[in-house]
């Protein structure tokens, strides 16, 4: 199992950070994605531009402050969880994700490559919620 941890402050406020988050229907904001598919309230696909698909539930959600997932395709399985909390006009987020490589031949390289994702997740994000911003003024 590997296990990695994101944090960093957000502009916006929690609520918005949660919706552009939890908005799967409402992926363009995502440059690693191509679609999403929501299969049921619970269910959702995500294919990444490279053509791969990965099969997300969602275990838990206290809207505004804590969203988590269990995911599996066919190199791996996890879980992730976001945690979510105000920090004046900004949200802290902290996202932790656990996964299990399926070939251990890819082991040695999930750790930096998780690195990688989460940081374009957050990069992208962060540049989602500035457009809006900057939309709304």
């Amino acid at each position: 199992m590997v296990t990695v941890h994101m944090t960093a402050v957000l502009p916006g406020d929690v609520q918005q950070v949660w919706t552009v988050v939890t908005g799967v229907e409402n992926y363009s904001w995502r440059s690693d994605l191509s679609r999403t598919e929501v299969l049921s309230a619970e269910q959702f696909v995500e294919h990444t531009q490279t053509g791969a698909q990965t099969l997300f539930t969602i275990t838990a959600a206290e809207p505004g402050r804590r969203w988590e997932l269990d995911m599996e395709n066919s190199r791996m399985r996890g879980h992730w969880v976001g945690l979510f909390s105000e920090k004046g006009a900004e949200t802290a987020i902290q996202f932790t994700e656990t996964l299990h490589v399926k070939n251990p031949l890819l082991r040695p390289f999930v750790k930096r490559y998780l690195r990688k994702q989460q940081a374009r997740f957050v990069a992208d994000l962060q540049n989602a919620l500035q457009a809006r911003a900057h939309e709304d003024s």
